[in-house]
Parts: structure tokens; sequence; C-alpha cells
């Protein structure tokens, strides 16, 4: 667990940057080997790339997607309805694990 600054938070690419990888990549693992590898990689490297997490208090946070994800993400092997459901639980396990990580929810 780590020690969590909210007003750090603020400059987090200078302050949390392991912990942010360390959360986008559980949160991949967690869902690999659930759904088409080609579908997550899209997801993770084109999608999630262009994300922004906050801190929105109460030890919640909240990722923010980039304009378009489906266009982003490009030719994948899924239907709309499929690629958002897998979106939105990758989003929901990011968001998991970065409260985890800070010491907000219990492993």
């Amino acid at each position: 667990m780590t020690a969590f600054d909210p007003e750090k938070f603020e400059d987090k690419y200078v302050h949390y940057m392991d912990e942010l990888q360390t959360a986008y990549r559980n949160a991949y693992q967690q869902l690999h080997g659930r759904y088409d590898s080609t579908l997550l990689k899209a997801i993770d490297r084109r999608v999630l790339d262009g994300s922004e997490p906050f801190y929105e208090g109460d030890g919640e946070f909240r990722v923010e997607l980039p304009a378009n994800p489906r266009e982003r993400a490009g030719d994948v092997p899924v239907d709309d309805e499929t690629f958002d459901a897998v979106l939105d639980e990758f989003v929901d396990r990011i968001e998991f694990e970065l409260r985890r990580i800070f010491g907000f929810e219990d492993d």
C-alpha cells in the first residue's frame, strides 16, 4: 500500500506514476484470458493510453476516457455492446485497483 496524498495526486504523473502503471497492469491481468486478447490490447493501448485518472475524494477514483473510444480502438472482433461492456469492466477494475493500491479498499 502506498501512502496517499490527495494534493500530490493533482500532479500524479510525478508522484504516483508507478502506482498508476500497477493499477492499469493489474486490471489488464484480471481480464486477460476472459476476453479476446485483440480486444483487450486495443482498449489498453489505444483507449486507456488516452485516459486520465482523477481522485474524487472519500477514497473514490474516476477514470475519464478520451472521446470516441470505439473509434480509437480500431477494428476489433466484437460488436459495440460487447466492446462497451469490456471497456466498462476494465475501467471499473482500474478504479478498484487505485482504491486498493492507495489503501481505500481491502485486498
